[in-house]
């Protein structure tokens, strides 16, 4: 995408601020946010890469509960994380794109930023996390290193079911289609599920549930090159490991069925007398 010249004129502005060796203030960390065009990269089309508008990102952090541990997924720069910075004790922001890593440690210098593919084992080196949260690449967007339940070609599906391995509750956005239900930019609510929305929830057992009623379409045209309709969907990730739970307990305590026997064979000569005791009765 073409810059016009004001946005241009940020994004110089932007490089400024990340080269500076200070940290930055609060109106400076929010027009890194706010200017930062993502076009710049290069590939972010073939990423997947565009960044939550503020506006969408703080209804985002609505629906995201306090807690001690949130983990950000796909962070690009922050975005999501920068509005979650008050919502837990520790924050932990995973990207796979070393620039956007660069940039987003200005944005969000008290977070634990890892380097790496969403999708490898960073996570090993921390315990469960209280809440995840995610505005992932949407759509067919190359994943190699995912192992998972759901074999579909959604990015954003793969990333919420990683979530259900290292979260408790998750708050993501999505495509609208990739959503159970309808609710944003249309008359009234709505449940319904694609094709791919049911294999991944009877693949995953994840049941994506509606906000307390955001309508994101008003943040349609914020985005920098796209203008999506999404919807937020929550997860209570404790409600899978409780049922995994119960089905294994039942499991255990099912009564062991005894083997049916085979049939006994017998000798001629006990055929003959079995005839013998038939005729005498």
């Amino acid at each position: 995408m073409k810059l016009s010249k004001a946005q241009a004129k940020a994004m110089i502005e932007v490089n400024r601020l990340v080269a500076l060796d200070r940290a930055l203030s609060l109106d400076e960390r929010m027009f890194v946010l706010e200017n930062y065009q993502e076009s710049t990269g290069g590939n972010n089309t073939l990423l997947g890469a565009f960044f939550t508008p503020q506006q969408l990102a703080r209804e985002v952090a609505i629906e995201t509960p306090d807690c001690k541990t949130i983990v950000d997924l796909c962070a690009g720069i922050g975005s999501l994380a920068f509005v979650c910075k008050d919502r837990a004790e520790r924050i932990v922001c995973v990207e796979t794109n070393a620039e956007y890593v660069r940039v987003g440690r200005k944005v969000m210098p008290d977070a634990t930023w890892i380097h790496a593919d969403v999708f490898g084992d960073w996570f090993k080196d921390f315990e469960r996390f209280d809440v995840a949260v995610s505005n992932p690449p949407f759509g067919p967007i190359r994943a190699d290193a995912w192992d998972g339940r759901y074999s579909g070609p959604r990015f954003e599906y793969k990333v919420i079911e990683l979530a259900s391995r290292i979260a408790k509750n998750g708050t993501f956005l999505v495509p609208q289609q990739s959503a159970p239900f309808r609710y944003s930019g249309v008359r009234q609510y709505e449940e319904k599920q694609d094709e791919q929305c049911r294999k991944f929830i009877a693949a995953t057992g994840i049941e994506m549930e509606m906000n307390c009623g955001i309508d994101t379409s008003a943040s349609r045209d914020l985005w920098h090159g796209v203008s999506p309709i999404c919807e937020i969907v929550t997860c209570d990730f404790d409600v899978i490991v409780q049922q995994t739970k119960e089905q294994g307990e039942k499991i255990a305590a099912a009564p062991t069925i005894a083997p049916v026997s085979a049939p006994v064979s017998r000798t001629s000569r006990e055929l003959e007398q079995l005839d013998l005791f038939a005729e005498a009765a």
